[in-house]
């Protein structure tokens, strides 16, 4: 008789999808709830998001130690890079759904829809991070996009269906490359699997070296999409000028800091080859993604336009940390994504509790804030201090450690640009204080929101770890570190 296959459950590791299944279960009970009770209630929606995401970071954190173990035949990882991850973009959802609980807001977040689509956005790249196979790599990749594209349609209106059809497109193209370049490195090494891959090309020395580096370049150029990497970037300030600006916060954290996991784990195969043509490239995109965006970022009369080019700067900056390719330099790459989200989302925040029914940033709308919204003038202004890494804010920090590192790596040169760079934002950042201290008000920016308690709890989260983190930055790396080592 033929022997019967057989496995065991634990050989799956069903543990492993439990952080999926959580946020999954929160956006079916949100679509239920939505379907059944006749009253729109946005404060019972937000309040059964917040449920599921709690319990979500709560199982991640004190949970975590079963989930270190391959399950699904080595499809799926759960290691100290994709924990991480995990974690940064449920704090995200976190904040900004205490941002949501504003009274004075507007239509699209009435709607139980779109906290479900939050949710479901955070299980597709829950799955993309905890994968270690190309294909389901693109699976979690696109569910978590599908629901990015109807969250910022849901606007309701011309420009945020604009920037809807413009993010569905350039995210068509993306995967498009993505495909291709997962079809080349499988017809060369069989597999579709990081870690085989990995070892077949070790073995094999890279070679056939033009599929092997065709097939990184069309993937460098999908993976450069969805970080708004020079120069597959000229989506992200139409886009985040579409949406509304908690929801271009969410754009501008969460689906980068899954892309930086997933690309820490592939572009390490091919720096591993020490190519010349890969180091190269790499580094010419790194330069280009933190000069050019902050160069054209000084021009801006938007905030929001401002904000969208000076976070693809930042993303330049985590770039170089994964070229430098050392075991602190991936460490930096989470630290700073840490950094710069509490400033990025405190920026984003206000710019969403200021907001006329217009959705009018201008530079001009934030005259003489400092005598109009007092308390909002004095946080913002905070918040462009430490996304400009003037000492002893947050973000300088994450760059002071991946300056130093990159001196230490003998990347003398990238140093050089990330200087220079730091000093170039400084003058977009201060900008906006100066029209909020030493203009006058012209009345465009008058309006007076409410501030909830939710609101002041949002702000005073971010403005404490962006003042507060020179006390616990070590401490911060400490623990990256240490979840780093776990594989």
């Amino acid at each position: 008789m033929p022997e019967s296959m057989s496995f065991s459950l634990t050989q799956l590791n069903i543990s492993l999808l439990i952080p999926m299944s959580i946020s999954l279960l929160g956006g079916i009970v949100l679509l239920g709830v939505g379907v059944f009770n006749k009253i729109k209630s946005r404060d019972l929606y937000i309040t059964i998001a917040l449920l599921f995401v709690i319990v979500n970071l709560g199982f991640l954190i004190l949970e975590a130690n079963p989930l270190f173990a391959p399950g699904f035949f080595g499809m799926l990882l759960v290691d100290g890079i994709s924990l991480l991850a995990q974690i940064i973009m449920l704090i995200t959802t976190l904040i900004l759904l205490l941002f949501f609980m504003r009274q004075n807001t507007f239509d699209e977040t009435q709607n139980a829809e779109f906290y479900a689509l939050l949710l479901f956005a955070l299980v597709g790249f829950s799955f993309m991070v905890s994968s270690q196979n190309l294909i389901l790599i693109l699976l979690g990749l696109e569910t978590a996009s599908l629901s990015i594209y109807a969250l910022i349609a849901l606007h309701n209106k011309q420009v945020a269906f604009e920037a809807s059809i413009k993010y569905f497109v350039m995210g068509a193209l993306a995967t498009a490359f993505y495909a291709f370049g997962a079809m080349l490195l499988y017809a060369t090494t069989g597999s579709v699997n990081l870690v085989s891959i990995a070892k077949f090309l070790l073995q094999h020395n890279y070679e056939p070296s033009i599929l092997v580096f065709a097939g990184f370049t069309f993937l460098i150029a999908a993976f450069g999409f969805k970080i708004s990497m020079v120069p597959f970037h000229t989506w992200v300030p139409d886009v985040y000028e579409g949406s509304n600006s908690l929801l271009a916060a969410f754009i501008a954290i969460v689906p980068k800091i899954a892309a930086f996991s997933v690309i820490i784990s592939v572009f390490s195969i091919f720096l591993k080859s020490h190519s010349p043509f890969v180091e190269y490239t790499l580094y010419t995109l790194v330069v280009l993604s933190i000069t050019l965006p902050n160069l054209i970022a000084l021009a801006q009369k938007d905030v929001k336009r401002m904000l969208a080019y000076s976070s693809i700067s930042h993303s330049g900056f985590v770039l170089a940390a994964i070229l430098i390719g050392t075991q602190e330099a991936f460490s930096i790459v989470f630290l700073y994504w840490i950094l710069f989200l509490f400033a990025n989302l405190g920026a984003f925040g206000i710019l969403w509790l200021s907001a006329d029914s217009k959705y009018n940033h201008s530079f001009k709308s934030f005259s003489g804030m400092i005598k109009t919204n007092p308390t909002l003038a004095i946080f913002l202004s905070l918040f462009m201090f430490a996304l400009a890494g003037i000492p002893p804010f947050s973000v300088f920090w994450g760059k002071m450690y991946l300056i130093l590192e990159a001196l230490s790596a003998d990347y003398i040169f990238l140093a050089l640009v990330m200087v220079a760079n730091s000093t170039i934002a400084g003058f977009y950042y201060l900008k906006l204080v100066v029209y909020i201290f030493a203009k006058d008000s012209n009345g465009i920016g008058d309006y007076q929101p409410p501030l909830e308690l939710s609101s002041k709890v949002a702000i005073g989260i971010c403005a404490i770890m962006s003042v507060g983190c020179m006390f616990m930055v070590q401490n911060l790396l400490d623990i990256i570190s240490y979840y780093l080592k776990i594989y």
